[in-house]
């Protein structure tokens, strides 16, 4: 079998492919794509970091590919659904780098906190200004972490041992996890307005995206200082810009950009209290030859059917049993997405109830894919089908699996009820004749919708003209309604209603639907 690595490898990882007898391991990295085209082809195996593309064009030129191996995080470089389709497991290694990235992340709180970048750099000047590099202490300081995962814990680890308080905000973790780490839980908000430290640890998704501009700089404290060794975009540069000029932010450490490389003429660098790092998260020896290791063995086992680890498209079974189970994984998958954006509050258990045909086979793959679709809308890259119920578990949410033996309404369904800190909310899905999934409850109100791009779930009362006011605003904003379903629990009572729109749904127009009369709540959910 032949296995292409196209980008930089340590030589720990290579060896590990080398020492497989069965493997023909090439490295030809700094590929043109035109010559990536041309050659995949004959491999059964690729392993990128992240400057291989591995996009539609590339992948249907790989005839015999089987496995690509992202030695990283993130999986921006990899068009995961046209590899789904084309039945290659996609795979990762979300662990390796996060010792190298919560270390990188506390280097520049502290060398923030003393000035070390900007006074090492006078010093080779020949000036020797101590007056000028006057520092800030980081005991008794309080650390605001966005995003409480892996990375997010060791930061704050590492914090406590410098005498800081820390403040958390991760919608997705139960506050008695954080609790017993020494950590408080708190609205955004409030992080915002009490931190003298903020570092942020999620990923970049459309909700992340500038999750910290203006009107957040607006509420947080005066001399607050902004890290950011996650993602670039999380934060609005242009918003921080100002804030460092007005002096409402006392200074910044960023790791990444929301343009990189960083363009020489690019308003941060021209800051005097702003140090910028080129993306040396990962960048530690240990962490190359971690990631190295691990994507080595998990593409080595893999290829020679060990199982299937990491995997950001593939449960662990055999293939045979995946065709039979696929559109149940599917519809798992997309019940979890939906609900995750339906229910308000920090997860607290998850209860999930299989009956009818599907309740013959074995049920771990589903819950699997259906807690890795409720996680997705905020961990991104960081969770897959492997690590899905493990990383629930990490953050205080119990997952309880049951089959039902009584006689249901369809030949197949899936119950999830989700608890959470504010609510209790239930949705079921079952399969349609086609195999594609459909959500037929939500709440005991029964639906017939498609999980399928924009929704809009709108709980309203059953009053005359609710739908042509509807109607009538979306139309005005020239978005299509695509499909649209309805339940109620009895004539003129409470009603949901769940509509598919063809165009993207504006804050501005979310608020119009809000005012609209009769209308109770409005979710938008992106699938």
């Amino acid at each position: 079998m032949k296995i292409l690595v196209s980008d930089p490898l340590s030589e720990e990882g290579l060896k590990i492919l080398k020492e497989v007898g069965e493997f023909q391991v090439d490295v030809m990295t700094e590929l043109k794509p035109e010559k990536l085209k041309e050659v995949i082809g004959d491999y059964e195996a690729l392993i990128v970091r992240s400057a291989t593309k591995v996009n539609k064009d590339i992948l249907e030129s790989a005839r015999k590919l089987k496995v690509v191996g992202r030695a990283g995080v993130g999986l921006d470089n990899v068009d995961l659904e046209a590899a789904t389709q084309k039945g290659i497991i996609v795979m990762n290694t979300p662990a390796g780098n996060t010792i190298s990235t919560a270390e990188h992340s506390l280097s520049m709180i502290l060398a923030l906190s003393r000035n070390i970048a900007q006074a090492n750099a006078s010093m080779k000047k020949g000036e020797w200004k101590r007056s000028k590099f006057m520092g800030v202490e980081l005991y008794n300081k309080i650390l605001g972490i966005v995003g409480l995962g892996r990375i997010g814990a060791e930061v704050a680890r590492r914090a406590f041992s410098f005498g800081m308080k820390v403040l958390a905000f991760d919608p997705f973790l139960s506050r008695q996890v954080a609790e017993d780490l020494g950590i408080r839980v708190v609205e955004l908000k409030e992080l915002f307005e009490q931190a003298d430290y903020i570092t942020v640890h999620t990923p970049l998704t459309e909700e992340t995206r500038h999750l910290i501009s203006s009107d957040e700089f607006a509420i947080m404290k005066k001399g607050v200082r902004i890290i950011n060794c996650a993602r670039g975009g999380i934060i609005d540069e242009v918003a921080l810009v100002a804030a460092i000029k007005e002096g409402r932010v006392a200074g910044a450490a960023m790791d990444v950009f929301e343009k990189e490389p960083l363009e020489p003429e690019n308003e941060l660098l021209k800051l005097e209290n702003v140090i910028a790092t080129p993306h040396l998260g990962a960048s530690t020896e240990e962490a190359q030859v971690n990631v190295a290791i691990e994507v080595a063995e998990i593409v080595r086992d893999a290829l020679l059917g060990r199982g299937i680890r990491n995997a950001a498209n593939y449960p662990s079974v055999d293939a045979e049993t995946y065709k039979a189970l696929e559109p149940y994984i599917n519809l798992s998958e997309k019940l979890g997405m939906f609900s995750a954006q339906l229910v308000e509050g920090r997860f607290q258990e998850l209860n999930i109830t299989y009956s009818g045909d599907i309740t013959k086979h074995n049920l771990s793959p589903l819950t699997m894919a259906l807690v890795k679709g409720l996680l997705s809308p905020i961990l991104q890259d960081t969770v897959n089908f492997i690590n899905a119920v493990a990383l629930a578990k990490e953050r205080g949410i119990k997952v309880n699996e049951s089959r039902s033996s009584k006689e249901a309404e369809f030949s197949t369904l899936i119950e999830l009820e989700i608890k959470t800190d504010k609510e209790s909310r239930r949705v079921s899905g079952t399969l349609s004749s086609n195999k594609k999934p459909r959500i037929v409850k939500i709440d005991g109100y029964y639906v017939e919708a498609s999980p399928l791009g924009e929704m809009i779930v709108i709980q309203n009362l059953d009053k005359p003209g609710i739908i042509g006011n509807l109607g009538t605003l979306l139309g005005k904003q020239n978005i299509n309604i695509a499909a649209m379903t309805f339940g109620r629990e009895r004539l003129g009572g409470k009603t949901i209603s769940v509509l598919n729109v063809d165009s993207p749904v504006s804050a501005e127009i979310l608020d119009k639907i809000k005012k609209t009369e009769n209308i109770l709540a409005v979710k938008i959910i992106k699938l």
